[in-house]
């Protein structure tokens, strides 16, 4: 195998590709990287010997179909719910698959075709889902070598900006992933385990209910539930622990200032707002008003949203330009819509600008009558607005399995998340020649 197309050459792709590219040299490969925005898909090749970028919209049945029947290998950087239709095509054409994205129940049940046809058909390979769950798995498995019993795990992550580039911003957040994905990032009902009951946390109350963390160099974090905590349990070998708990970690003052925009109902991506091209942001806002007194739209929004007018949450609204009299450029958009070029116009990353992932674990754990809890830590800072962590902690873990794939050393594995010790020690040890290192300390 010779050949690897990579699908999408968005933020999470630029560690990836150039590892792939570097790999490419040593091993005799050649990289397509193929993507909707062939300017994009350049800028990441920068003029390889041994890769290119083609345009490919994936939409696209006959041109999907034809890429990838010529290729030997396929990773999908798409959007989660663009990956079955690739999926479906490399089982057809008996192509190895690789994604980050969470495995969805269609794609969980084409891993039982791909493992009837010996190919290497997987997901969970990223950051979250993915570099998390390994991380977290190799602990599990070492305490339990050692005869210990667990009884509690708990789970932080989140893709944040140093904070030296936040100084003017009250939200202390840029986006560093998928602008999309983060507008509508919590819907649905969260759920995690408390002392061996089920707990549920429905979105309209969801950025009310988080909880703070403490982490070294940072202080303390804000952290709101993850939607599905219980997801892996059976996997990470936690059936009896009563308390599992997942969940996302934010600079203080995040948490309320996104509540308020769900509780406008600015994150709603299900109707179009009629007419929105006519409007102002002023306007748009006055159409959320009902019968809340105080003069001006500002003034009635912070009394609907009961805070005072010169709150911190009124001032992350008012530092968007949400009740300024700037007109609305974009024809029948959603609120969902609306706010994420708002964002885009206020949280963009500039080159120069570094990223920060952090992810930390803790697992309460009983050994020969003692109780312990280890606090296992993980802190990287990205290189500039391009090689982010981000792109590290997303991409090579997807990069350095498919190098095992194409050099046969991995020649099976169904749709699932990669629990395996045979796989995670040495996608483990790689990463950390890359600097992904966790620190472990007890307390």
């Amino acid at each position: 195998m010779n050949n690897i197309l990579v699908i999408g050459a968005g933020r999470s792709s630029s560690a990836l590709i150039n590892y792939l590219c570097k790999a490419a040299a040593t091993h005799n490969w050649f990289i397509t990287v193929a993507d909707a925005n062939l300017e994009l898909a350049k800028a990441k090749v920068k003029n390889h010997p041994n890769a290119r970028a083609i345009w490919l919209d994936v939409s696209k049945n006959n041109d999907r179909k034809d890429h990838l029947a010529r290729t030997d290998a396929v990773i999908s950087l798409l959007p989660a719910h663009l990956h079955l239709e690739v999926a479906h095509d490399c089982i057809k054409f008996q192509k190895p698959f690789i994604t980050s994205s969470y495995i969805s129940r269609e794609m969980y049940r084409l891993g039982d075709e791909a493992r009837d046809r010996e190919l290497v058909f997987t997901g969970n390979r990223g950051l979250d889902p993915g570099l998390e769950h390994i991380a977290a798995k190799k602990r599990l498995d070492d305490i339990r070598a050692k005869g210990g019993k667990v009884v509690n795990f708990r789970s932080y992550g989140g893709g944040l900006v140093a904070p030296q580039y936040l100084k003017d911003n009250p939200w202390k957040f840029k986006f560093t992933w998928n602008p999309r994905n983060l507008v509508l990032m919590g819907q649905g009902t969260a759920q995690y385990l408390e002392k061996g009951k089920k707990k549920y946390i429905p979105y309209h109350r969801l950025f009310q209910t988080y909880k703070t963390v403490n982490i070294d160099g940072f202080g303390e974090l804000e952290a709101y539930a993850n939607r599905d905590s219980l997801l892996y349990k059976k996997t990470y070998g936690l059936n009896d622990v009563p308390n599992i708990y997942r969940a996302t970690l934010r600079y203080p003052g995040f948490c309320d200032g996104w509540n308020a925009l769900i509780q406008i109902g600015l994150t709603d991506g299900s109707y179009p707002i009629l007419d929105s091209e006519k409007m102002s942001f002023h306007e748009w806002m006055e159409a959320y008003l009902q019968d809340e007194p105080g003069g001006s739209v500002k003034e009635r929004m912070s009394n609907k949203l009961g805070v005072t007018p010169f709150s911190k949450v009124m001032k992350q609204l008012e530092w968007l330009g949400l009740f300024s009299k700037r007109r609305i450029k974009f024809s029948r958009a959603t609120p969902a819509l609306l706010l994420e070029t708002v964002l885009l116009d206020k949280w963009s990353l500039k080159p120069t600008e570094k990223d920060v992932i952090i992810m930390q674990h803790e697992y309460d754990y009983i050994l020969e009558g003692e109780r312990k809890t280890l606090i296992s830590t993980l802190q990287l800072t990205g290189e500039n607005g391009e090689n982010t962590a981000l792109s590290k902690v997303v991409g090579l873990p997807m990069a350095i399995m498919l190098k095992k794939v194409m050099t046969g050393e991995v020649k099976e594995l169904g749709m699932e998340a990669p629990m395996q010790k045979a796989v995670y020690e040495p996608l483990l040890q790689e990463l950390e020649a890359h600097g992904i290192v966790f620190k472990d300390r007890h307390v």
